[in-house]
């Protein structure tokens, strides 16, 4: 029976948080997107921080109560990805093969997806909004049990533990704090609706994410000094710095051209139809929100103290596979839609992510 029922665990959770993002208040916006159909700009409900701050007090109640144990996602924790999986690749399936083909042949439209922007339920549901609130609140609620596992088998948190929790709870915290501003992303006006967002955000986001604390969580304490916590957090944080600034600057950017960011002036080139900023963050590399991110997924990998296995490094490899390749079509798809005005801007930021190196 523990197998089904946590098997199941992730469907009802998901069901859950979709009737939370439903019916709970949330703040009505418009983004950067426009509807294919009608060009207007897309209209977005947002209240992710309001669902997430419900959904772990709803852990706690039910733990408290008894009737929920608080590490039960750890202990069903396989029969839960074995769920997340089947899930996620429905909803994927059912996202893509209804749909007119894009004529990249079908592997392709599978993984990369048919669909731009698709809203459900009279645009209340913005789907892409929904898959990354949902892997975000199911990751946060791993971390918790996982944390909660340790206390409740071994009485005792390792300073790393905590480290490395607190991080992925701030990366949550952080996302959906500044939803806004993901309306502005590479992921909302440039990808489709496939396996890779459908699944990602199902099953990989959510399960993959805090492998670091899968490896560790049971591991002894490897005694790891408190000046090295500190550097590993700070590694975390600069990352931070490096990808919130990044797109908070491009937000303002987008939303109030001439907004003064930080102190920092907007330096732009144009052709007369389209506009690139310049300096600021953005100055410092095209993508340099990629090298934030990474970062943080090093910051990461550090924290709970075994370096020397390998699994705790399979986030920030994953994000240095997903942006780098990102990168490239993001060029390509930028020198097809700016034309000379990219390759002049090239000439000015001539870093591809890494400042001075890439």
């Amino acid at each position: 029976m523990i197998k089904i029922i946590g098997f199941f665990t992730p469907w009802f959770l998901y069901a859950i948080i979709t009737l939370l993002h439903y019916f709970l208040p949330a703040r009505r916006m418009e983004g950067y997107v426009r509807d294919a159909r009608t060009g207007k700009l897309l209209r977005y409900r947002l209240n992710g921080r309001l669902v997430l701050i419900v959904c772990i007090v709803l852990w706690f109640v039910l733990g408290y109560l008894g009737w929920v144990p608080y590490n039960w996602l750890y202990t069903v924790r396989w029969y839960s990805v074995a769920g997340a999986c089947t899930f996620g690749l429905i909803y994927s399936l059912l996202s893509v093969l209804p749909f007119e083909p894009t004529g990249r042949g079908l592997p392709a439209d599978l993984f990369l997806g048919r669909l731009e922007n698709p809203q459900y339920i009279k645009s209340r549901i913005d789907a892409k909004m929904w898959l990354y609130m949902i892997g975000a609140i199911m990751l946060q609620l791993n971390v918790l049990a996982f944390v909660a596992h340790r206390v409740m088998v071994f009485g005792d948190v390792p300073r790393g533990i905590w480290l490395c929790a607190v991080m992925l709870s701030y990366f949550v915290w952080d996302y959906m704090t500044f939803e806004k501003v993901h309306l502005y992303t590479y992921d909302l006006f440039a990808e489709r609706l496939g396996f890779k967002l459908g699944f990602g955000c199902l099953t990989f986001y959510p399960y993959f994410y805090p492998i670091a604390l899968w490896t560790a969580v049971e591991l002894p304490d490897p005694g790891t000094s408190l000046w090295l916590l500190v550097l590993f957090a700070i590694v975390f944080f600069a990352g931070w710095s490096l990808a919130r600034g990044a797109n908070m600057q491009k937000y303002f950017f987008k939303t109030e051209p001439e907004r003064v960011f930080l102190g920092i002036s907007p330096k732009t080139i144009s052709d007369g139809n389209h506009t690139l900023l310049v300096n600021g963050f953005w100055g410092l590399s095209r993508h340099i929100n990629y090298l934030g991110e990474v970062l943080m997924g090093i910051g990461i990998a550090l924290s709970v103290g075994y370096p020397g296995i390998f699994w705790v490094w399979l986030y920030p490899l994953y994000y240095i596979l997903l942006l780098g390749t990102r990168q490239m079509d993001d060029d390509k798809r930028c020198r097809a839609k700016y034309g000379n005005l990219w390759d002049d801007y090239k000439k000015e930021v001539r870093y591809r992510i890494i400042p001075g190196l890439y």
